[in-house]
């Protein structure tokens, strides 16, 4: 098995990490405990999670992926597994999180409560990487490392993350950091994948430059990459399909983010590709995801176990210098599907 360590910590993961955000909602307890099982007789030892989990984000979900993953956790050995988990992003970012009544902030009140939240469904003592979830455009930078830091400090938290961040921001975070004293992120989380390559353009540069993890989410676009929504009709009770349908506007152009003219033909030309390999699209999408020297571990989702398996089979495969090629005259040719 192949490790590789987040950033500069002593982090050392799996290639693959399990993203747990259908526990609770697309998975029932009995096939989350399933996946997690077959993850680990894998070699998997890397899992993410988050307060807000699962998804699509209830007021009357939250925080019940963090309870099956405690359940599970019970008579297993802890440190053989490395444990993620975020604190809700701020209230006046992209939504609003259906918890804390709608007023999360990444203050020091929300970011303690947040983690004594998820330590205690986690039935755990402390999480080996806490991350923000997404980044607060009104409480200083400062306010936030400063109770990050507390958190390493007090034990409860080894290393830190953010995600669904910028350069600029993950940059000023980690010079703030260098200037206070306080720990830096380590890693952050962002979309990343054959028909999301946007960290190529100027996040890969900063993680390469400052020795920080990208870990990407979302490698097979949400399920787009494994050609599902290339047939004639749209799949039932798929995530995209029921977006697109949504009569919330901020929903419908999120399927309209991942399903659109550009992202199926991009699609079309990934599964020739996978065709021509002999491997699935899935393989392929997965494989490109994690092949980055910046990349620590690419985080693949699934609401059943046996959909594991194409995942799974990347984890030991690296493409090839024409593969690779053939990717990016493709992404040249058609830019930014995802906008």
């Amino acid at each position: 098995m192949e490790y590789r360590y987040i950033g500069k910590t002593g982090l050392r993961v799996t290639p693959i990490c399990l993203g747990t955000m259908s526990f609770g909602s697309w998975s029932d307890e009995k096939e989350s405990f399933k996946i997690m099982d077959k993850s680990v007789d894998r070699g998997i030892n890397f899992f993410d999670t988050a307060e807000l989990y699962p998804v699509p984000p209830k007021a009357e979900y939250a925080g019940e992926t963090e309870k099956i993953i405690g359940k599970w956790l019970k008579g297993k050995q802890r440190d053989k597994l490395i444990i993620a988990s975020k604190v809700a992003g701020a209230a006046n970012g992209w939504f609003v999180p259906p918890i804390r009544h709608g007023m999360t902030a990444i203050d020091k009140f929300h970011i303690k409560t947040a983690v004594e939240g998820s330590l205690k469904r986690l039935g755990t003592d402390y999480i080996d990487l806490y991350q923000m979830h997404w980044p607060d455009s009104v409480v200083p930078i400062e306010e936030s490392l400063r109770a990050f830091d507390e958190l390493i400090q007090e034990g409860k938290v080894r290393y830190l993350g953010t995600s669904n961040d910028s350069a600029y921001g993950l940059t000023k975070a980690n010079e703030t950091a260098k200037n206070k004293g306080f720990a830096r992120f380590e890693s952050i989380q962002n979309n990343f994948s054959l028909n999301n390559p946007r960290c190529l353009d100027e996040l890969a540069n900063v993680c390469k430059k400052e020795n920080i993890s990208l870990l990407p989410y979302s490698p097979i676009a949400g399920g787009v990459l494994s050609g599902k929504y290339n047939g004639k009709f749209y799949p039932v009770n798929a995530r995209f399909s029921d977006y697109l349908k949504s009569n919330d506007p901020r929903v419908q152009a999120q399927g309209t983010r991942f399903v659109n003219e550009k992202s199926l033909k991009t699609t079309t030309a990934y599964i020739q590709i996978a065709k021509e390999l002999g491997i699935s699209p899935v393989t392929l999408a997965v494989a490109y995801s994690k092949q980055f020297d910046f990349v620590a571990s690419t985080i693949i989702g699934a609401r059943n176990a046996s959909q594991l398996d194409d995942s799974f089979e990347a984890m030991d495969l690296n493409l090839s210098d024409e593969t690779m090629k053939e990717i990016q005259d493709i992404q040249q040719n058609i830019m930014y599907p995802m906008g």
